[in-house]
């Protein structure tokens, strides 16, 4: 009699040594696209292939461009932060500090690649390509010329979500107008907005889990100034414009009913992880959830996407 290997009831083959490698195999995939910032890379491409439904492109090589250069900004930022982010990702930090030299080498051949490609798009695809560099730089480095703690532009209350959100949101939107030669229509500006808006609620929501740690090395985010309460009171606002925008568009003929339906359902997911903020585990659960919230976007929009 044939002997399924598979089979848990069976006493004469025992299967643990097979899920043992599988579950040592799964792990370390799990931890590299988590830690390493490559579910980004997975999540930036999505984004530009739902702004170029949306603005009824045809398919270029953006959203790789955008793939790489997320995984490449995120990852050096990884392994320039892992001191400072020890305290509020532990797991995280001890990947990065593990592998920092392969994450290193991976990051700088990702834009290094993604930069090759966006000259394929032109002029203004390549200067998009440089944004998020250039923007990390100012961002993250020791520059400023104050007497204070205030040495990075990371640590300026407002200003560090909003130039996160504006750098993305250029990309996002624009990289894949750029290598189509599309027009600047105000239904692209309509987008580059709700994404910008959108962007900056993302990009304060892992504040919430990071608050402690913020406030020891002078980072100023809306969880260390207005509290957790507060902060979701002011995403609900953001989210609130970001609604409002869409209305007006559609009330304009700027955007299809179809298109601001799908758009405002994104922004519900979105409101709903904050209302869990503060109220939800601390582990970066809603992080995560944040960062998906557009993928709702682009499962209703996947069957006419191609």
């Amino acid at each position: 009699m044939a002997i399924n290997p598979w089979n848990t009831n069976d006493s004469s083959v025992s299967n643990r040594p097979i899920r043992a490698f599988l579950h040592r195999l799964g792990k370390p995939v799990r931890d590299f696209l988590l830690y390493s910032s490559a579910y980004l890379a997975f999540i930036a491409v999505a984004e530009v292939l739902i702004v170029t439904k949306l603005l009824a492109l045809p398919l270029s090589p953006a959203p790789v461009v955008a793939g790489l250069l997320t995984f490449a900004v995120y990852g050096n930022d990884r392994v320039a932060d892992v001191e400072t982010d020890e305290q509020t990702t532990p797991a995280r930090t001890a990947f990065v500090k593990r592998y920092h030299r392969p994450l290193y080498t991976l990051s700088a051949v990702a834009y290094g690649l993604a930069v090759a490609l966006a000259v394929l798009g032109g002029p203004v695809a390549f200067a998009l390509a440089l944004v998020p560099g250039a923007v990390w730089v100012a961002y993250a480095q020791d520059w400023l010329p104050f007497s204070g703690s205030i040495k990075r532009l990371k640590q300026v209350f407002i200003l560090n979500s909003v130039l996160v959100a504006g750098a993305w949101a250029l990309v996002i939107v624009f990289l894949p107008l750029a290598f189509v030669g599309g027009a600047l229509t105000p239904r692209a500006g309509i987008i580059f907005l709700f994404f910008f808006l959108s962007s900056f609620v993302r990009a304060e929501i892992p504040n919430v889990r990071d608050q402690s740690g913020d406030r020891e090395i002078g980072v100023k985010t809306l969880p260390v100034v207005l509290g957790i309460r507060g902060t979701r009171y002011a995403l609900y606002g953001v989210t609130s414009l970001a609604g409002a925008l869409l209305i007006t568009a559609l009330v304009d003929n700027f955007l299809t009913l179809s298109k601001a339906v799908w758009l405002l359902i994104s922004l519900t997911y979105l409101s709903c992880i904050i209302a869990g903020l503060g109220r939800i585990g601390s582990d970066g659960r809603l992080t995560i959830a944040g960062e998906c919230s557009r993928l709702p976007l682009l499962v209703l929009m996947l069957p006419p996407l191609f």
